[in-house]
């Protein structure tokens, strides 16, 4: 009888009615909407750690530059840019010119 998920909707939303009263719908679905709102923001930061613990835990060969590691150590933002842009954007702050040996 109640097999379609329509017929499950209309009986919940005629119990909330009866229940909860039509001042309370609502209130119960901004509720809704900001308990949901929290749990993507939470999976969403839980992504970006493990995202994070990933690249960190990677070992560098020996002698590589750990770009992004010098890009965080002078406050430059590395979201959503290649690693040629980061470097661009090191040299840049750092106010680097090819240095000429004098005799």
């Amino acid at each position: 009888m109640f097999d379609a998920p329509m017929d499950w909707l209309i009986i919940i939303v005629v119990a909330l009615i009866i229940f909860g009263g039509t001042k309370k719908i609502p209130e119960m679905a901004r509720n809704l909407g900001k308990a949901t709102g929290e749990y993507k923001r939470g999976q969403m930061e839980i992504e970006n750690e493990l995202k994070n613990s990933m690249n960190s835990s990677a070992p560098k060969p020996e002698g590589q530059v750990d770009y992004m590691k010098i890009a965080q150590d002078l406050n430059i933002d590395t979201n959503n840019k290649t690693i040629d842009q980061i470097i661009k954007e090191i040299n840049e702050k750092l106010n680097r010119t090819p240095e000429t040996k004098t005799n």
